[in-house]
């Protein structure tokens, strides 16, 4: 049941006194844009949806809403993958947007950190680090339209996790307001600190659950100078790990980044993206997109590459390749990779893993759970791609859309499919999220296969956080039984 009319009225008063109307949506209001996620699987409803400007308006409405007994939901970009940035259908929250919380506060070359606010969209972080001659490493798909808050609350990882770390090892420091709207300021951007407990660190992939990020403090490093890029046809998944091993033993930290797609995933992408333009003929089980960047200009990137993959041709673990000769050429296969998620929303009803295991079992992990998705689900899609280097493949299963048009009526086709995938995940020492995060989506699935003592212990950490569990509640934990 909503809040009382009378009640969500007061609230709503209250909120535009504090804001300006303008910046609070009613319920009679379109909050359409607020209360549906990206995949269209989850449509809740709120009791107002607001538009802060500063950490202090943020504190204020925590603090009014702590008053009213009224739940928040913090909401970036909502472009997550999981529906946790979704109210529910109760309609007794209030949607936290942090679009206006959009500047810059400081960038310095010589510290290389940039500190932002939590609703700056991904590429405007990049594009300030460019212009003191830096680079923001943190890329995505959605790096035009998410937002850093968002990036962090998820501990986004992306596509240069393999040298730079995923958001959590980019984060120097954090502002945050708590539960009771006190401010939580650790944004010093200090390389080195041991003053007692790190207590960023609880607030990054937790969701928004434990309170609310308004800015941080980030890592910036050179920026590259010389690159070389290649997309490859393996024969098997087992060649990407053979060249990784050699590339690494070759250039060292200058491998950049290794991103791997299944034949069915570029298949779905060719027939649902119209402006991507594939460089071969579909005929291997796999590809592999591989870059290599220095941060010294004029350095030769393209003759080791070029060695490692001529070996590797000899030996058979290559059947095909396409070395970018230009900047264009770089953006054409990169954005084959980056169209993974239009292309799969597109083809049907998509039921997605975010698994990672340890390197040495990922050729296994891939195997078997395909070899099982199909067993338990005949005419399912089956399709991959994944970062080979730091262990997480994304295993994708479309249904037809017309069968399966919701999740309600896929529920049960997904629970086969995502126990498969949680099983072997956990059996070869994986965990089941490796960027995407908890959202509504995993809770069950992280409450079946995640140590209860581990389970126990994050419950105790959101009570003593937020006792009246009024942060973004019915996220990342378990439901109780």
């Amino acid at each position: 049941m909503s809040l009382a009319v009378a009640e969500n009225t007061a609230l709503v008063a209250e909120l535009a006194a504090l804001l300006g109307r303008q910046y609070v949506t009613a319920p009679d209001e379109d909050q359409e844009p607020y209360v549906v996620d990206w995949r269209g699987r989850y449509h809740g409803r709120a009791a107002a949806v607001v538009k802060p400007a500063s950490t202090a308006e943020v504190a204020e409405v925590v603090k009014l809403c702590a008053r009213h007994g009224v739940a928040l939901v913090p909401q970036g970009g909502n472009t997550g993958m999981c529906g946790a940035a979704t109210p529910d259908a109760s309609g007794r929250a209030v949607v936290l947007r942090l679009d206006r919380l959009n500047r810059i506060r400081a960038v310095s070359a010589l510290a290389n950190s940039i500190t932002v606010e939590a609703g700056c969209i991904l590429q405007t972080i990049q594009e300030a680090a460019a212009g003191v001659d830096r680079l923001f490493p943190l890329s995505l798909g959605a790096e035009g339209s998410c937002q850093i808050g968002g990036n962090i609350a998820t501990n986004a990882g992306g596509t240069a996790v393999l040298r730079y770390g995923n958001t959590r090892e980019l984060v120097l420091g954090l502002e945050v307001v708590l539960p009771d709207g006190s401010v939580l300021n650790r944004l010093q951007g200090l390389r080195k600190n041991s003053s007692g407990y790190d207590l960023k660190q609880l607030f990054i992939g937790a969701e928004g659950t434990l309170g609310i990020i308004t800015a941080a403090s980030l890592k910036l490093f050179p920026r590259p100078r010389a690159s070389a890029l290649a997309m490859v046809a393996l024969p098997e998944i087992e060649a990407a790990l053979t060249l990784m091993g050699r590339l690494r033993d070759m250039v060292g930290d200058r491998l950049a980044s290794l991103e791997a797609m299944s034949r069915g995933q570029i298949e779905v992408i060719a027939e649902h993206v119209p402006d991507v333009s594939i460089p071969f003929a579909l005929e291997a089980p796999w590809y592999l997109l591989i870059e290599l960047t220095d941060t010294l200009a004029g350095t030769d990137l393209r003759t080791p590459l070029e060695e490692v993959l001529g070996a590797a041709f000899e030996e058979g673990l290559v059947t095909d390749a396409v070395i970018a000769e230009s900047q264009a050429q770089a953006h054409a296969l990169w954005k084959i990779r980056h169209s993974v998620s239009e292309g799969s929303k597109r083809a049907g009803y998509v039921v997605s893993h975010d698994s990672v295991v340890p390197l040495e079992n990922q050729a296994l992990f891939a195997r078997k759970v395909e070899r099982r998705i199909l067993e338990q689900v005949p005419d399912a899609r089956v399709v991959m791609h994944g970062h080979i280097g730091d262990g997480n493949i994304h295993v994708l299963a479309i249904l037809d859309a017309a069968r399966f048009p919701d999740a309600t009526a896929a529920a049960p086709v997904a629970l086969r499919i995502n126990t498969v995938v949680d099983d072997e995940t956990a059996a070869l020492g994986g965990v089941i999220s490796a960027e995407h995060g908890i959202g509504i989506s995993n809770r069950a699935r992280l409450g079946r296969v995640t140590d209860p003592a581990e389970i126990a212990l994050m419950r105790r950490v959101k009570a003593l956080l937020d006792p009246a569990g009024m942060m973004n509640p019915g996220k990342v934990l378990p439901p109780e039984a």
